[in-house]
């Protein structure tokens, strides 16, 4: 299988879940190279039990990780995801759930490009909503900036209600 054709599992949201999925896939081949020298080539039976992420990778992809093969193109796959795959950066107020990550990665990745990469940082001043940030853009979706951009308004319903009450 084509590395080009893998798909990358939700469970991997982030470039450092992306690496850190390819030093998993990395130890479980020395692992493989390390059993056969010992065993003078017999063929392996079983593995160390993967992570989660990498066992996601394996099932929706088809591969098979006691496959040569199928571990060097997820590691070809990995590589290049590692390389160059887009990466947006959204900061939250507080730490978002897993749940809600895994939404947004999914609207991302089929709206956007599905190898996307979500890093994902806290900024408590922005009260409630996010930033997000690319390469080339800065958007600001957090309730400080829309304050901020309604100043005026705001100030002006100050002073009305304030003129309310002294009447």
């Amino acid at each position: 299988m084509a590395h080009e054709q893998l798909v990358l599992p939700l469970r991997v949201i982030s470039q450092g879940d992306a690496m850190r999925l390819k030093r998993e896939l990395e130890a479980l081949n020395d692992y493989v190279h390390q059993s056969e020298l010992r065993d003078s080539g017999a063929e392996l039976k079983s593995l160390p039990k993967p992570s989660l992420a990498l066992n996601d990778l394996a099932q929706e992809n088809s591969l098979s990780l006691l496959k040569h093969e199928d571990r060097e193109a997820a590691l070809a796959f990995l590589n290049q995801l590692v390389e160059s795959a887009p990466i947006i950066h959204i900061s939250f107020a507080s730490e978002p759930s897993s749940a809600f990550m895994a939404k947004i990665t999914r609207w991302f990745r089929d709206q956007v490009d599905p190898l996307l990469l979500i890093n994902v940082g806290l900024e408590p001043l922005i009260a409630a909503g996010f930033t997000l940030r690319t390469l080339n853009h800065y958007h600001d979706f957090s309730l400080r900036q829309q304050f901020s951009n309604q100043r005026e308004l705001l100030l002006n319903g100050i002073k009305e209600s304030q003129s309310i009450k002294a009447l």
